[in-house]
């Protein structure tokens, strides 16, 4: 398998979870501590070695693409005003990765949104990385998956083991485990009820996908909203051609549920030492720790 260069974040969606925070700032560029959701994705990307970003967007989400380029209006005011280390965090920025974006005309589920991209992708491997789904850990999460994929040749998904009472939240998978914390996929089962579920292994926002999945993808009867939904590619791929998982370690957060994005806040805020302290006093104003 080739080196993966080339990622697909979908980002077209309305975010309406987040509402009304999303009614006019897209969901992706909500902050989290200092830096918007999105550039936490990037970032873990461009740690995996992967040069190129493919935005799947839409026409009032150009702020995302701007994020990733050059303010010279801000660089100069921070040239001139001494704050140096400022300029280089936004210039950091904006040569991260090179940026490509294609637009999503109707919002037609995750399937539709990778089949946007497929002119961009051309004739290679590539990964998928959800827009609001953040993993931190050592080993880059998307970069777990690239290890295996580029062993075994096939595509990967990532998976994380959830509680029992929230598989119908989740795809789920039936795999067998042929080394620690990794998969081959038999099924999957999209939002099982708890006593259909065949495992607590459930699929987050990250794959190394092959180009062969679009052709799956052209196959798939659309659903409810005329959707074009991953997960039924993903199931004929894994049955006809083999497919792998990965448990992914590091920690997760969903940035489309409340409880989770604000975890995530106080969590990097927590990692900065120049504000850690003055936090947790300002939280046990409010909380009862242990």
């Amino acid at each position: 398998m080739k080196h993966i260069r080339k990622v697909v974040i979908p980002v077209a969606g309305w975010g309406t979870r987040s509402l009304p925070a999303t009614k006019n700032i897209p969901k992706e560029m909500l902050p989290i501590y200092n830096k918007p959701v999105i550039q936490y994705v990037v970032e873990e990307a461009q740690r995996a070695d992967i040069s190129d970003v493919i935005f799947v967007t839409n026409r009032d989400k150009n702020v995302i693409e701007d994020h990733f380029d050059h303010n010279l209006q801000l660089e100069d005011v921070l040239q001139r005003a001494g704050k140096l280390d400022k300029l280089r965090e936004v210039q950091e920025v904006a040569e991260m990765v090179n940026i490509l974006s294609v637009r999503q005309k109707r919002q037609l589920g995750l399937g539709h949104a990778v089949m946007c991209a497929r002119k961009l992708v051309g004739d290679e491997p590539f990964a998928v990385m959800v827009g609001d789904d953040l993993m931190f850990s050592g080993v880059p999460g998307i970069g777990q998956l690239i290890e295996v994929a580029m062993a075994e040749k096939m595509p990967v998904i990532g998976v994380m083991e959830v509680p029992w009472d929230k598989v119908s939240r989740y795809g789920i998978i039936d795999g067998e485990e042929v080394a620690p914390g990794v998969y081959r996929v038999r099924d999957m089962v999209e939002k099982p009820k708890r006593e259909d579920a065949p495992s607590r292994l459930a699929i987050v926002g990250r794959y190394i996908l092959t180009p062969d999945i679009f052709d799956y993808l052209e196959k798939v009867t659309p659903g409810h909203g005329g959707e074009i939904q991953l997960t039924d590619a993903l199931q004929a791929m894994a049955k006809e051609r083999g497919m792998m998982a990965v448990r992914m370690a590091g920690m997760r957060f969903d940035a489309g549920d409340w409880a989770e994005f604000l975890s995530a806040n106080i969590y990097f805020a927590l990692q900065d030492e120049s504000l850690r302290y003055e936090l947790l006093g300002l939280l046990k104003n409010f909380v009862q720790f242990k």
